[in-house]
């Protein structure tokens, strides 16, 4: 059985109410399945509205790539 554990939120640029909700997310897939990072975005701040799911061996890769993506715009 999964369980969801925030591990924080902010606000979503751009909106009034929207924000962004990082999760940790055990057995996401079934009995004995890895733990993922679960991201996701809420336009209004209470449903989510888009969810990407990165397990953790994707993880430093994934920052890695949104730095590279921060960097150029700068």
């Amino acid at each position: 059985m999964s369980t969801i554990t925030e591990l924080g939120n902010l606000a979503l640029a751009g909106t009034k109410k929207g924000k962004i909700s990082i999760s940790n997310v055990t057995e996401p897939y079934g009995k004995d399945t890895a733990d993922i990072v679960s991201i996701g975005i809420s336009l209004n701040g209470q449903d989510i509205q888009w969810k990407s799911h990165i397990p953790y061996e994707n993880l430093e890769d994934v920052i890695a790539i949104l730095q590279n993506a921060l960097d150029a715009k700068k």
